[in-house]
């Protein structure tokens, strides 16, 4: 897949990549939307590996609005994409999936003082109960919300979760290393579920210097190639 970015400011990482996995292992199909989407790469992923999937993104940056509207069309995937702050979107909109890598770096670190850094990494942009309500407002009856997170803060979001019915039926932590703690968690939740937790192993991502094969597995089947550039 080719993917345009920005030649300077925010670029995905290796934690859309493990998402669009995650989510796509879970088969999603039907509506789907994509929470802060920025250049399209999580969304347009999942689109391209799943054809049932309706995609559809909301992201507040204009900038970002057009590489992904770019993105889609040149990959050849129907797109629908709102300009608009998460949080202002119409809640007469209804999904069956909604996923989002979303900025999760807690109000304890330093700030970049540039904006796009700032909009893509701080979750004071989008605090954890403001954007689980509004998630669950917008979901369909039994649907799903899977999306990534800073594993430390894992006890926070099932209790944020437990306040709007959603509840995580499948968690998987990433560790860096073997010998590290998790740095990122993987989850699933489900309004109108009574499934109990299940937990995946852990994915390590590095093996010494080196991707993991797991990790490299899943580059390879995401076949990204970007572009840094102006558009």
């Amino acid at each position: 897949m080719l993917l345009y970015q920005p030649s300077s400011g925010y670029c995905y990482n290796s934690d859309s990549i493990f998402l669009y996995d995650f989510i796509s292992s879970l088969k999603p199909k039907g509506r789907v939307l994509d929470v802060g989407a920025g250049c399209g790469v999580v969304g347009l992923l999942v689109a391209k590996d799943n054809e049932r999937v309706e995609l559809e993104a909301v992201e507040k940056q204009e900038l970002f609005v057009e590489y992904a509207t770019n993105n889609a069309r040149v990959n050849k995937i129907p797109y629908k994409i709102y300009k608009n702050d998460f949080l202002e979107l119409d809640e007469e909109l209804k999904y069956d999936y909604v996923i989002s890598n979303p900025p999760f770096y807690h109000d304890g670190v330093t700030k970049s003082e540039n904006e796009m850094l700032f909009n893509a990494r701080y979750n004071s942009n989008l605090p954890l109960d403001e954007f689980f309500k509004k998630v669950s407002k917008i979901l369909k009856p039994n649907s799903h919300f899977i999306f990534c997170y800073d594993a430390s803060q894992f006890g926070l979001i099932c209790e944020e979760l437990k306040k709007v019915k959603l509840r995580a039926v499948d968690v998987q932590f990433i560790h860096p290393k073997i010998d590290r703690v998790a740095s990122l968690v993987m989850i699933h939740a489900r309004n109108g579920s009574k499934s109990l937790m299940k937990i995946w192993p852990p994915f390590i991502s590095f093996d010494g210097d080196e991707f993991s094969q797991k990790a490299q597995d899943i580059y390879k089947k995401a076949s990204t190639q970007s572009i840094k550039c102006q558009i």
